[in-house]
């Protein structure tokens, strides 16, 4: 192809599927006490979930102008253009970077083209976006067309999450100290999605897991504009267990041809802790 599809790992698909589908990822680096490690993989999730557990603390920081002109460059001086796919600018600084980093490319490279769309996705929302990509790419879309649906259709992917620890969100400056200790006292699961701007916000609680799971699927049956879908994402915080459940409940409801689960890697996994689970869909266009 004349161009490329890149994204970053906080897409949260599994490093094989970059591989099966020739995707360069921009890995985060990530921070565990004071030692930093690259978010590509080498730490298996379980370990990574329970050092959390255990009590370290892990900070993510955002990708760098280094790593994005490192990437950037080297598909441009192989002739060819980029679509990149990447975190959402409501909740890191990356987005900037990056169209920095394109503005830069644009003078040293002017027959080429980076495009850098503000995706308002994050994870498997993003993985979902990416693997829509993918299918468009495969079946001939040209670079210029492939950009205009991304900008175009980007707030037809729903993002629902529940978490199982409101201390992690506490941590993140999510909820007030007081709020996630009354919260976990009471059994209370918090409702949260990302909104049009890309940022991850609270919209309700519901009190206990089973039923924070089920309203994961309420609000799909709620929001989705379709009976059938090709795919559906799901990412969980090492609860494997759970993360079925949730694709069961949604295939008693929907037909699914295709469903991906797979971990919360670093970018989001430091910020919600074990037990966050994650559903994400095709639907209607986003509002709110």
């Amino acid at each position: 192809m004349s161009y490329v599809l890149m994204t970053d790992s906080s897409a949260d698909l599994p490093w094989s599927y970059y591989k099966e589908h020739d995707i360069p990822v921009i890995p985060m680096q990530v921070t565990m006490d004071e030692d930093v490690y690259t978010d590509n993989g080498s730490m298996d999730s379980k370990t990574f979930y329970q050092k959390m557990r255990d009590g370290v603390v892990f900070k993510t920081s955002q990708y760098s102008e280094f790593q994005y002109t490192e990437f950037f460059e080297k598909v441009l001086s192989e002739g060819r253009d980029i679509l990149y796919l990447g975190l959402t600018a409501g909740l890191s600084g990356s987005h900037e970077s990056a169209c920095r980093v394109r503005d830069q490319m644009r003078e040293k490279y002017p027959g080429n083209t980076v495009c850098v769309p503000q995706t308002s996705a994050v994870s498997l929302g993003l993985g979902l976006m990416l693997d829509e990509a993918v299918r468009r790419r495969d079946a001939g879309m040209g670079f210029e067309e492939l950009c205009a649906w991304a900008e175009a259709e980007k707030l037809t992917f729903h993002h629902r999450f529940t978490v199982d620890d409101l201390m992690f969100l506490f941590r993140g400056g999510r909820v007030s100290r007081a709020s996630a200790l009354m919260g976990t006292a009471l059994g209370i699961k918090p409702r949260l999605h990302v909104d049009v701007d890309g940022k991850l916000v609270n919209h309700g609680k519901i009190r206990g897991r089973k039923a924070s799971l089920l309203g994961l699927v309420e609000e799909m049956e709620q929001l989705s504009d379709r009976r059938e879908h090709d795919m559906i994402t799901i990412c969980h915080g090492d609860c494997i267990e759970d993360a079925q459940f949730v694709l069961d409940e949604v295939k008693k409801r929907f037909t699914v041809k295709n469903a991906i689960i797979n971990p919360l890697a670093a970018a989001i996994g430091t910020h919600v802790g074990p037990g966050c689970m994650a559903l994400f869909f095709i639907g209607k266009q986003r509002t709110e």
